[in-house]
């Protein structure tokens, strides 16, 4: 997996251009989920397409992708909402093959679970429908998203094959998901956060956060997403600026001190 990933929500008609110019800024790993009301995965597909025209190799790039449950969806529901869940799970996989034109993902993921304490009987559903395609080789890795450390502890503990990959909405003022990345870290499962920059406005005018930017030559975004990755965590960008992309892909430029790592970490604690 890629040390940063390029997520694609909320792009629309943008979606081809903003992964091509992702992907030219030197991106390899690309997030998406097949759930058209904050996605357009056909429209990754279609910049895959021109990529391998360029010469891309399929081997070159990490793809993950989403099923989304039916309280995710709109009306557009890439499945048939009356089947069950595991015919759900198996036609939007391969819904997301089609539109991705590959015969296989690097890494699947639960977009959430379907109650909000403790885990019931459609996320052991789910979740093993989706340990089917991993143990049948269609995708390299399985993980869940927006989840509760509750939640993840549950499944580490009784699923057969637990979550390698754990994406959840990152915010400061609870320690950068501490508690998730704590089961994260005891479970050897990858953390990827996301909404690192817009669930954190407050930050960017933190005059700490200022200070260690200016020392580093670098804005304060590139800070955040530095000591993403010296935490052990994969950030996600869905920055529509090319030049965002490229300052970001620079991040491992420079290296924060421990102390400056610990301030970071408590400052909106």
């Amino acid at each position: 997996m890629p040390a940063f990933m390029y997520g694609t929500a909320w792009k629309k008609e943008a979606t081809t251009r903003l992964v091509l110019e992702a992907v030219k800024a030197g991106f390899t790993g690309i997030d998406t989920a097949n759930q058209l009301i904050h996605y357009d995965e056909a429209r990754v597909g279609e910049a895959l397409l021109s990529l391998a025209d360029q010469g891309m190799t399929r081997e070159g790039l990490f793809l993950q992708t989403k099923f989304t449950p039916v309280n995710g969806q709109d009306h557009r529901t890439p499945y048939d909402s009356t089947a069950s869940i595991t015919v759900q799970v198996q036609q939007s996989f391969d819904s997301s093959l089609a539109h991705l034109h590959t015969d296989y993902l690097d890494s699947y993921v639960l977009h959430g679970p379907y109650h909000r304490g403790g885990l019931g009987p459609e996320d052991w559903e789910v979740w093993a429908a989706i340990e089917s395609l991993y143990t049948s080789g269609k995708t390299k890795l399985i993980g869940v998203s927006n989840v509760s450390a509750g939640q993840l502890a549950l499944w580490c503990e009784r699923a057969t094959h637990r979550p390698m990959v754990v994406q959840n909405r990152c915010y400061a003022a609870f320690g950068w998901d501490t508690a998730v990345r704590d089961v994260c870290r005891r479970h050897g499962i990858v953390y990827q956060g996301f909404s690192l920059l817009t669930a954190n406005r407050e930050v960017f005018i933190d005059p700490a956060m200022r200070a260690i930017a200016e020392k580093y030559a670098t804005g304060v975004a590139q800070v955040i997403f530095r000591f993403a990755m010296q935490i052990g965590m994969v950030p996600l960008t869905g920055t529509t600026n090319a030049h965002h992309m490229a300052d970001d892909l620079r991040v491992d430029r420079f290296t924060l001190a421990p102390d400056e790592l610990l301030r970071i970490e408590t400052i909106a604690v």
